[in-house]
């Protein structure tokens, strides 16, 4: 079969073409935390944007450690060369999401365009949860997510890049919980996906992103901020599902700042304790 057949009886023009986004409704379980592999925090000064390369063949930049470090600077490279793909309207379609559940990951997803572009925009949001600053989390949602050839590699340098040095830096105490009466917050939000290749045996996905990270509460020496990035995942077709090969992160774009009022510590833990997070993103 070729990308972009028919999806569960309904086709891919109808809804599950390229560009085309879908946003599920959210659980009400936690999914909050700090922007942990793909997320990261806006930083005030441009030369702040610093991109951590790990493992070989697999790509995976942190920028929760440039938002700790607050230095150096780093580029992904760039997909100038992406076919030429007609924009598609940002609306719902009746195509059926994913059934299964890899853990507390959407799995399943349909050998096409659509289900490489779900998959790639649901990986984001899992890693870029808080469940990435602790280790048996951290272990759970990488292996759900990678292929399993390069998972015990990544492992390794994941935990070495996770140290307690690191998490204090970032504010959290050396196990990855928050200091008392802060709340850690930590979100990557898919504003949308486009597809730069695509065959039967894997996809390259760019997967647009708005993201919050930071300490919440008062006191907070790291209060919650905004990022925009896209993140670019190579998907390899690995028993049966979509897994990430490799990934690399580049910043924005980032839209105009807009007139709202930047809310209270208070106001900001109380959303995130009220508002569950994604767990299926298109």
């Amino acid at each position: 079969m070729s990308l972009g057949d028919e999806h569960d009886g309904a086709s891919s023009t109808g809804g599950g073409g390229a560009g085309q986004t879908r946003t599920r409704l959210p659980d009400s379980g936690a999914g909050d935390g700090y922007g942990g592999v793909y997320g990261g925090a806006r930083r005030p000064a441009r030369n702040s944007r610093s991109l951590i390369t790990v493992v070989g063949v697999v790509v995976l930049l942190i920028a929760a450690i440039a938002f700790a470090n607050r230095s150096g600077d780093g580029d992904a490279s760039s997909s100038d060369a992406a076919p030429d793909r007609a924009t598609a309207p940002t609306a719902a379609t009746g195509v059926k999401p994913v059934a299964g559940k890899n853990g507390t990951i959407p799995s399943g997803y349909a050998r096409d365009e659509q289900g490489a572009q779900s998959a790639a925009a649901n990986y984001a949001v899992a890693l870029g949860s808080d469940g990435m600053f602790k280790q048996p989390t951290r272990h759970d949602i990488v292996r759900a997510v990678h292929d399993p050839a390069v998972v015990e590699k990544l492992l390794g340098s994941l935990d070495a890049a996770y140290s307690g040095t690191f998490l204090k830096n970032v504010g959290l105490n050396e196990d990855g919980s928050a200091p008392e009466g802060l709340t850690f917050v930590s979100r990557t939000v898919p504003v949308g996906t486009k597809v730069l290749e695509a065959s039967e045996t894997g996809a390259t996905i760019e997967v647009w992103c708005t993201g919050l990270v930071g300490l919440a509460g008062e006191g907070s020496t790291k209060p919650v901020t905004e990022t925009w990035f896209t993140i670019t995942e190579k998907l390899k077709w690995v028993g049966n599902d979509w897994r990430i090969e490799s990934s690399s992160q580049k910043e924005g774009p980032t839209p105009v700042n807009g007139d709202n009022r930047a809310s209270t510590a208070d106001e900001i833990a109380g959303a995130v304790a009220g508002y569950g997070g994604f767990t299926y993103a298109r």
